[in-house]
């Protein structure tokens, strides 16, 4: 029943992005309807196609592979801080409990610099060039956006750099889609950060947030071009580009300008969580005096904080997403929360709700894990506008003129996302743990 209620909530999401679209007449349906069976044919590869399942769990295991290498050098800066929660080291010396600033960060730095080596020695971009000429070639979108959007799903807000020499001549409809595939898939670098959060709990979550991140960029364009749709006539419509790339002058230049970047990403994580988790709670202490009072008024119970609020407003995006009803307000309350709070706590939260066995179906944990995957979320948004106007300054306002429908689409993007991959998945699957 739950397979048949996500498989309905993929077209009641597109419907609600139809509602909003800013011109309902002009909507190009060879795009929505080319979305749509690439993310059907993609997830039902994944979830029940053998092949599909083992390649899966071949990225999964690769994935925690090298994130055990990444905390080589985590263990040798911090040393018995740098453990994970149950392990010891060589010493003996056992954890004292999930740091987040000492254990998850700073794989960061590590997943950052062996990105920007794979970029030297050509592999990423050429794992991007297929991507955008698969979007390119059957959505007819254009080569610029094809390529941007291809970009997201491997790397964060520098991936309009490959677009650079083209960004300055977009079109509204060609920004919005842009955006929205930044703040709806997940940078791999900041990936490490989520499967150290949720591998003790989640074994195989490596493989479904990478899973996650490529149905989610193919979302992305499929609302984009609902709640934005093309007007104008793009400069590279169902043209084929080349990745804009400059090249450093060397492997090991390549890894410390990487690294570099990682440590400020870092930087501006920590920046964000002291400040909204701090914002938060103080919101939280002024709504919920407000809301006691209102409770012994009405005599309801309702849940008066930020997250709770949120909570409401999601649980119908929860429910037609297919999460089961005895879950679907734990994790609403965590999407919620992803909007304000970002998808690292929203994570943290997820990993305690499965740790303490507060969900009741394995269904709820994945199809969250789907949902919050990316950087829907207010502060995403100034950063994604504001990058994008910093390398190309004369189009600033036609960049923040689309920037809240960039995240709207960004949202439901994630949601249509979570009811993709609810349409396939079983209780049974050997995709959820081992």
């Amino acid at each position: 029943m739950y397979n048949f209620v996500s498989f309905a909530g993929i077209f009641i999401l597109m419907a609600f992005a139809w509602l909003l679209s800013s011109n309902r007449k002009v909507i190009n349906w060879r795009v929505i309807i080319w979305g749509t069976a690439l993310q059907l044919v993609l997830a039902l590869f994944i979830f029940h196609v053998p092949a599909g399942s083992k390649t899966f769990l071949f990225i999964n295991d690769a994935v925690v592979r090298v994130l055990d290498s990444a905390t080589a050098g985590v263990r040798f800066l911090f040393g018995r801080l740098a453990l994970a929660p149950g392990t010891k080291n060589e010493m003996g010396e056992e954890s004292l409990g999930f740091i987040l600033a000492f254990q998850a960060l700073p794989t960061i730095v590590f997943f950052a610099s062996l990105m920007g080596l794979l970029y030297y020695i050509g592999v990423m971009p050429w794992l991007i060039k297929i991507f955008s000429r698969t979007f390119t070639k059957l959505m007819k979108i254009s080569g610029a956006e094809a390529l941007s959007v291809s970009s997201n799903i491997f790397v964060g807000v520098e991936a309009n750099m490959t677009v650079l020499p083209y960004l300055g001549r977009m079109t509204r409809s060609e920004f919005c889609t842009i955006l929205a595939a930044g703040m709806s898939t997940t940078a791999s670098s900041v990936l490490a950060l989520y499967v150290f959060i949720l591998q003790k709990t989640f074994p195989t979550i490596a493989g479904h947030l990478v899973s996650a991140s490529i149905l989610s960029a193919i979302a992305a364009i499929v609302m984009s071009k609902l709640i934005m749709p093309e007007t104008e006539e793009p400069e590279t419509r169902g043209l084929e580009i080349m990745p804009y790339c400059q090249k450093e002058s060397s492997v090991m230049e390549a890894i410390i300008n990487n690294a570099n970047e990682g440590v400020k990403m870092i930087a501006g994580i920590i920046a964000l969580l002291l400040a909204f988790l701090g914002i938060v709670a103080l919101a939280d202490f002024l709504i919920g005096g407000v809301g006691i009072q209102l409770n012994n008024l009405t005599g309801l119970h309702m849940d008066w904080t930020l997250k709770g609020l949120l909570g409401y407003l999601c649980y119908p995006f929860v429910l037609v997403i297919g999460v089961p009803l005895s879950d679907a307000f734990e994790i609403s309350k965590l999407i919620g929360e992803r909007a304000v709070l970002t998808e690292v706590k929203s994570y943290q939260d997820l990993s305690v709700l499965l740790s303490s066995g507060a969900l009741h179906d394995s269904r709820s944990a994945v199809l969250a894990a789907y949902a919050l995957n990316g950087f829907a979320h207010f502060a995403s948004l100034a950063i994604f506008v504001g990058g994008t106007a910093a390398l190309a300054p004369k189009r600033s306002r036609d960049i923040s003129a689309v920037g809240f429908r960039a995240l709207m689409a960004a949202t439901l993007a994630c949601l249509m996302t979570a009811a993709v991959a609810g349409a396939f998945f079983t209780g049974e699957s050997i995709l959820l743990g081992r």
